[in-house]
């Protein structure tokens, strides 16, 4: 196998390794979890991608860490709507998937919280997913797992504007409320609990449009309008109002170098809002 460069190997643990897990865009293949099969697809050996994943879920437990040295959190958890034994599961594109991203903080920071917890995490995250894509395996990444509770946190994908075509949304705001809500309609006939939203994140235009890596940009007027339509839902919405990333302008060290994906911290800003929101859901009901 060819050496990578040091470049190479950069873009590969910030923007690829992450977000790659090939059971969840190849269900269907044999060989869709065998870390061989991973590794050779991202160019680097078994053990190498072994390490990289290691590395990233012990970031996300020290992330939960960092949240339990609040006296808010600890409030949280004592008011939190678990007995230890739920099925939860996230259904989103790329914050969710990212293997030290908000669900992997969440889990950490709720298998430390509860004593003998038999919690069920599920975490159905598609890089880069549309809502069109994601509404597609709905029941096969949700509903089958029979969850108690369910995060959603879809739409930023849709509002890509591809560099070859500008003008245009990849998905049209029209086709995002459809999709997101037959999400929802599902969703409450097969989900006991309320579902809960989870807003699109701001970007860093600046910095996304100057990474080579993306063929697309986002603009902040089209993504507003999605967290719009999220924040409408009926449920638990997780940031209505879109500042867990930064009051005004979202900070940069809440972010990758990319201005697209959540740093660590931005992810941990992510966990706490979720925590918020469970307990304001079980407070209504």
């Amino acid at each position: 196998m060819k050496e990578l460069s040091q470049e190479e190997k950069s873009v590969l643990e910030q923007f690829m390794i992450p977000f790659f897990h090939a059971g969840k865009r190849h269900p269907l293949f044999p060989g869709k979890n065998e870390v061989e099969v991973e590794a050779g697809l991202l160019g680097v050996s078994a053990e190498e991608l072994i390490n990289y994943r290691k590395n990233f879920d012990e970031n996300a437990k020290q992330g939960a860490l960092e949240l339990l040295k609040e006296d808010e959190i600890i409030d949280l958890i004592d008011n939190l709507p678990f007995d230890g034994e739920e099925t939860i599961v996230a259904f989103g594109d790329s914050s969710t998937e990212d293997h030290q991203g908000w669900f992997s903080v969440l889990k950490h920071l709720l298998e430390i919280s509860y004593e003998n917890a038999g919690f069920n995490f599920i975490n159905s995250g598609v890089s880069y997913n549309t809502t069109s894509e994601a509404l597609k395996r709905l029941d096969r990444d949700v509903i089958l797992h029979d969850p108690d509770w369910v995060f959603v946190s879809l739409g930023t994908f849709d509002v890509q504007r591809l560099n070859i075509a500008p003008q245009r949304t990849l998905i049209p705001l029209s086709e995002t409320w459809e999709n997101l809500n037959t999400i929802h309609e599902i969703l409450e006939v097969k989900v006991q609990n309320p579902t809960l939203w989870v807003t699109p994140t701001p970007v860093i235009s600046e910095l996304l449009n100057s990474n080579p890596i993306y063929e697309f940009s986002i603009d902040a007027e089209d993504l507003e309008q999605v967290r719009q339509l999220v924040s409408g839902k009926r449920g638990g919405i997780v940031d209505p109002k879109g500042t867990r990333m930064g009051d005004g302008e979202p900070k940069a060290w809440n972010y990758l170098g990319d201005g697209l994906h959540p740093s660590l911290s931005g992810h941990i800003n992510t966990a706490r809002e979720a925590l918020r929101t469970l307990v304001e859901v079980h407070s209504k009901s």
